[in-house]
């Protein structure tokens, strides 16, 4: 397995083919931010999309930024849009992922970073602890958790 990062990635027109693949609504957006190069202007200009891949085989993916779904400019960073392919579930995807940035963001000198999801019990395998329920920018309540980078 290799992390890949994909905008340092001389294949970003092949790996945002791959993140449409998936059958998740919120791939087909990144995917659609992907391709419109709209993703820094929503999330900030210094997000970065992680790729976990085996050869040519996106298994999951990821996103560091600045901004989420929640509008709270006062917190920062996010992890988003956390997605793994269904064969490649149960691998511990994810969760290689999630440990990749905050490695990135420990090494950065951030002390802790937030998640906006739906789920209960699958952030907190990695750490994150539940923080409080906010409103999406769509209106939407979602589960925000917190987990602190060491």
């Amino acid at each position: 397995m290799q992390i890949v990062e994909y905008y340092k990635s001389q294949n970003q027109e092949y790996w945002r083919s791959e993140i449409g693949k998936g059958d998740w609504s919120a791939a087909k957006l990144l995917w659609k931010l992907l391709d419109k190069n709209e993703l820094k202007k929503m999330c900030g200009s210094s997000t970065e999309v992680f790729l976990l891949t085996e050869g040519e085989n996106l298994m999951s993916f990821a996103i560091l930024a600045e901004q989420d779904e929640v509008e709270a400019p006062e917190l920062s960073p996010w992890i988003g849009f956390v997605y793994t392919f269904p064969q490649y579930r149960g691998k511990h995807c994810a969760g290689e992922l999630i440990e990749h940035i905050c490695g990135v963001l420990k090494n950065a000198g951030e002390k802790q970073v937030y998640i906006s999801t739906e789920e209960i019990g699958l952030y907190e395998k990695y750490g994150f602890v539940f923080w409080q329920m906010m409103i999406t920018r769509e209106g939407k309540p979602t589960r925000v958790y917190v987990r602190k980078v060491e």
